[in-house]
């Protein structure tokens, strides 16, 4: 399997990064996962770190090409879910870390996806965005519904407060998942949190990382620093992971 790949994680104007983003290639498969501890909530670093662990550890103890990966992607977001409410089964449940979460996993010239929140995953091709994931949030509700426009859902009040994600209440949270999505040669898969779309827009994910030639890392960089600045001194951590698919 031929694929580029990169990730990237700022602090934004934040004390400390509760993002956690990291891409794992093996021979057969790839994976790549990000997650953004709720910093309103206790130990929101400890519960992004957590999930990551329980993701990456599933997928290196797995057969690859994993024989069933939205069965794998769900069974390990409810494993990480699992052990971050351990995390703060001693606090209020107001108090309790949460997290949340996108992850994909690429394989035999496919991509299977799952989020949980609105940490979002991207799949691009051409210079075009093929397809997203819908926030798990009331904002995301008002823009299909047509009540709120792109730009305004950007700086809407709300647009911080989702509806569900890992943690807090042990009741398994709703993630939604993407059934196998064929993958053309140079399309592009890319996971980031909120700080990251919050501060760049859809059409720039878009075309600049899909321009041919230019190095993954270098795309990355410059729009996790564009969204740091665009949403200046309160910028959220700014983290994303992109896989360029080559061939098998």
């Amino acid at each position: 399997m031929r694929v580029d790949y990169a990730d990237i994680s700022l602090l934004g104007g934040r004390e400390e990064n509760q993002d956690r983003v990291s891409a794992a290639v093996a021979e057969h498969s790839a994976l790549l996962v990000v997650v953004d501890g709720m910093g309103g909530h206790a130990n929101g670093a400890k519960a992004a770190e957590v999930t990551q662990q329980v993701i990456l550890e599933a997928f290196w103890h797995t057969p690859q090409p994993l024989f069933d990966p939205m069965g794998f992607l769900h069974l390990t977001l409810g494993r990480a879910h699992e052990e971050v409410v351990k995390l703060g089964a001693h606090l209020s449940i107001e108090q309790r870390p949460r997290a949340t979460c996108a992850v994909c996993v690429v394989q035999q010239g496919a991509t299977w996806w799952a989020h949980v929140g609105d940490s979002r995953l991207y799949h691009l091709r051409q210079g075009a965005v093929v397809s997203r994931t819908r926030d798990h949030s009331h904002v995301e509700l008002l823009l299909r519904e047509g009540l709120i426009t792109a730009d305004q859902a950007q700086v809407h009040p709300m647009r911080n407060f989702v509806e569900c994600c890992l943690g807090g209440d042990p009741i398994l949270p709703d993630m939604t998942l993407a059934k196998r999505r064929p993958l053309e040669p140079n399309d592009v898969l890319f996971v980031c949190t909120d700080g990251m779309w919050a501060g760049v827009r859809d059409t720039e994910i878009a075309s600049e990382l899909s321009a041919p030639g230019v190095p993954l890392r270098q795309t990355l960089t410059d729009l996790a620093e564009r969204a740091v600045v665009r949403t200046g001194a309160a910028s959220d951590n700014t983290s994303a992971a992109a896989l360029r698919w080559v061939s098998e």
